[in-house]
């Protein structure tokens, strides 16, 4: 039987002086899971708003996934090894 599922994504990006921040979330359908990212510009760089953006969204997105691969493992966990 086939199986399908979607799952939504929200990123919301802030910036202030210099520093970008991302938060991330996922909804499972019942669970949420958020990634937080955080981007720095060095005083000497140029002031690109969209490059901070991209890196605050990439560490979001990856702390996200890091997470989302823990409860997986939980999962897989609880399953190989059921309790009493």
């Amino acid at each position: 039987m086939a199986h399908t599922q979607d799952w939504q994504v929200s990123l919301h990006l802030s910036e202030e002086e210099g520093m970008t921040k991302a938060h991330a979330v996922m909804d499972l359908g019942g669970t949420e899971i958020s990634g937080q990212g955080v981007a720095r510009r060095n005083p000497h760089d140029r002031d690109i708003p969209e490059i901070g953006d991209e890196l605050a969204a990439g560490r979001a997105m990856n702390d996200l996934a890091r997470k989302l691969l823990s409860v997986a493992r939980t999962d897989i966990e609880g399953v190989a090894h059921p309790g009493p």
